[in-house]
């Protein structure tokens, strides 16, 4: 099953996707169905013996390209469509137990550049207005396998927390008439929350961090997504990834655990004139042994209640990065 659930009472699509209940589960390692096959042993989804980064289909997508026809009847108030679209892997290193933020600078770069080439291609399908490049790390995100990797969605929809951002920015620029996320750019670089910058990319804890240790990583001049960015722009957002990786593993002493999502400009065909690339991380430890629960008020009112100022997270951030600074040499 892999359908799309109308909720009426937030207007949403929900996707069913029953059959991921399936999906492999903390194999140990010698079973990494993501590490290259060795020779003579069984084959793992590389049938190769050694590889730099590899792009694949999800074998439990939530998205199909041909999915099957929804199991139930919809009806005026609950329409249900079959949930049409592209899940791909990202296997960002052959190497079992690396990290992005321990990978030279030079293979981030390619792996930027991947991410490029396939914002491109999925976008390009009629069915797909929106590519969701993302990572989740550590098992405090529900991560079930842990070789270094990512994922691509290409949705047949604009997800509800872009689109939100979407008519943020384009109500900003009907009345003030700039780009709202070049604006907040601007009003973190005044502020104490920067944690590093060049002349590209800034990476900041927001103003209104709603995680424990919250970073966004935005381009420093309107560039819409990954498509509109040259050479110079890919090789700084491989530095600001790796950058703020150094930092998260530098604040308790161990591999936090965190989503990484990219926001940018939808597929869809029309101009989007407030799209602005970024990147968001979400950690969940708020401290070495404690995780932030969205509990009843996040997840029932959807408003997040934060217990450290993101002034105290952004110092502590910026403390960690010169613990590990040698590591960006």
């Amino acid at each position: 099953m892999s359908e799309m659930r109308w909720h009426p009472l937030l207007r949403q699509w929900v996707v069913t996707a029953a059959h991921r209940q399936e999906r492999t589960y903390k194999p140990p390692r010698e079973y990494c169905p993501l590490c290259p096959t060795a020779p003579g042993a069984f084959p793992t989804e590389v049938p190769a013996s050694e590889y730099e980064i590899v792009v694949f289909e999800n074998r439990f997508p939530s998205f199909r390209p041909d999915p099957p026809e929804p199991g139930v009847e919809g009806s005026e108030l609950y329409p249900v469509r079959p949930a049409k679209g592209v899940c791909e892997v990202v296997l960002y290193s052959q190497d079992h137990t690396a990290t992005l933020p321990e990978m030279p600078l030079i293979h981030i770069e390619r792996l930027v550049q991947v991410w490029t080439d396939r914002y491109v291609d999925l976008g390009s399908r009629d069915e797909v207005e929106y590519v969701l490049i993302f990572e989740n790390r550590g098992e405090a995100v529900g991560v079930t396998l842990h070789h270094p990797h990512g994922q691509i969605y290409a949705f047949p929809y604009i997800p509800p927390i872009p689109r939100a951002e979407l008519e943020a920015a384009e109500a900003h620029r009907r009345e003030r008439g700039r780009c709202l996320l070049c604006d907040v750019v601007a009003e973190e670089e005044r502020g104490p929350r920067v944690l590093w910058q060049d002349p590209r990319f800034s990476a900041y804890v927001p103003f209104f961090a709603r995680y424990p240790y919250e970073v966004h990583i935005a381009a420093r001049a309107h560039v819409p997504s990954l498509a509109e960015m040259d050479a110079a722009h890919r090789l700084s957002l491989a530095r600001a990834i790796k950058t703020v990786g150094i930092a998260y593993d530098h604040l308790f002493g161990f591999r936090l655990p965190y989503m990484m999502v990219m926001h940018q400009k939808p597929t869809d065909g029309r101009e989007h004139p407030g799209a602005h690339f970024h990147v968001e991380f979400y950690p969940l430890n708020r401290t070495a042994d404690k995780l932030k629960y969205l509990a009843g008020c996040e997840s029932g009112a959807g408003t997040f209640i934060t217990d450290m100022a993101p002034e105290t997270q952004a110092e502590r951030l910026r403390e960690a990065l010169e613990r590990g600074r040698h590591l960006l040499e």
